[in-house]
């Protein structure tokens, strides 16, 4: 390849798509606004877990095709991956994309792709544009589009190529040159649209997928109500051919799921009943947690006359994985630590952590007097915990 791609946020999306890129030919200049993140990835090495990428980036290092800088560079593409969080009252902040695009906008020419990736509440790709065009430059003659990543952490470098993508242009010029771009290296078909029908595609798989979470979180604590194992409960439901109950959780973490619904709802304002109450139930869900493991630990006490200690398996919003963003498990661990629990933290896929000790799952099941996992982690399967010790099901 002989065009040169910037990728923006070298985060849990961006460095595995700078590192396929350049693996596949391109040449691949990559930004972040940390340091460290920078100095780490130039010597080869990832700062984040996910299968695969290391060698991904070791590879695409060592080849010369992809370096890390603080700003960007002329460029025939840029990947805009930034963090799209939400401000208090669950409104969402695009500050970041907005700062991506401010960063680009010397750097833009005439016929260049500016591709959006991060999942963005609808008209944010508009906004690209509108930032663009206010540092003088001509959108009508830039291909701007929206192509939101849709990959699994954990499966990230396969799903890269092998999923659909759905790519959306503020034009049909810049849908059809930015579908051209991402057949180059995705296996998976390449599905054009509109920019916003694009945006709103992301967001609506997300509050499908939240939609039911919450209808097997709300079952796990009607279960636990009227003394029914919902494990089996769910296990036979789901023999009906036509349902598919997923299973309860500790609530909903990550970027995605536990974030985008709220995109919806704030734009949607009374019309998205539906996907307001489903983002309440899960988030409900972790505070009835909460309250279950400081019942266990009450009880506990007031039987042996002293603190319980209580191992939270798992720090991570899923398992696997070293990701903690808009983690339950980490909410959990956090809310017992402040209100004067003894927690043994446990998270296997992290080494340390600035605001507690990370203890080991094996100290942990030696010290605890109530054991909690929060996350399956491959670690935690199959393993051989004395009978004595009080679980606490979430």
């Amino acid at each position: 390849m002989d065009k040169k791609v910037c990728v923006v946020g070298l985060g849990y999306i961006g460095l595995p798509t700078a590192a396929l890129l350049a693996n596949r030919g391109y040449e691949v200049h990559g930004v972040d606004v940390v340091q460290r993140t920078v100095d780490i990835i130039n010597r080869g090495e990832i700062h984040i877990v996910e299968p695969e990428l290391d060698t991904f980036v070791h590879a695409a290092v060592n080849s010369g095709k992809l370096k890390a800088d603080l700003k960007p560079t002329q460029a025939d593409i840029f990947i805009i991956a930034v963090p799209t969080p939400f401000h208090d009252g669950y409104v969402p902040n695009i500050d970041y994309v907005v700062s991506a695009t401010e960063a680009i906008a010397p750097y833009v020419q005439e016929g260049n792709i500016v591709i959006l990736e991060s999942t963005s509440p609808v008209g944010t790709t508009d906004k690209v544009a509108e930032v663009l065009a206010s540092h003088g430059i001509d959108t009508s003659k830039v291909h701007i589009a929206h192509c939101p990543e849709r990959v699994l952490p954990g499966h990230i470098m396969r799903e890269l190529v092998e999923n659909d993508r759905i790519v959306g242009g503020i034009t049909p010029e810049a849908t059809e040159a930015t579908v051209v771009f991402y057949q180059t290296f995705v296996e998976g078909e390449v599905l054009s649209t509109d920019a916003k029908t694009a945006e709103m595609a992301k967001l609506t798989e997300n509050s499908f997928r939240d939609t039911n979470i919450a209808f097997a979180n709300e079952l796990s604590i009607l279960c636990d109500k009227f003394g029914i194992d919902v494990w089996e409960l769910i296990r036979l439901a789901n023999r009906h051919p036509r349902v598919n109950i997923l299973q309860p959780s500790a609530g909903v973490g990550g970027h995605c799921i536990a974030v985008d619904p709220w995109f919806i709802v704030h734009a949607g304002g009374e019309d998205a009943k539906m996907i307001r109450t489903a983002r309440e139930v899960n988030t409900y869900k972790t505070e009835w947690a909460i309250e279950k493991i400081k019942n266990a630990a009450l009880t506990f006490e007031n039987k042996h006359g002293r603190k319980a200690k209580v191992a939270c398996m798992g720090l991570a919003f899923k398992p696997d994985i070293d990701d903690l963003r808009e983690s339950p498990a980490l909410y959990i661990t956090r809310r017992l630590i402040a209100d004067g629990f003894d927690v043994l933290a446990v998270e296997p896929n992290i080494e340390s952590f600035k605001e507690f000790e990370i203890v080991g799952y094996q100290e942990a099941l030696e010290k605890a007097d109530i054991i909690t996992f929060l996350v399956a982690h491959k670690e935690f399967k199959n393993l051989e915990i004395e009978t004595d010790l009080d679980f606490c099901g979430v």
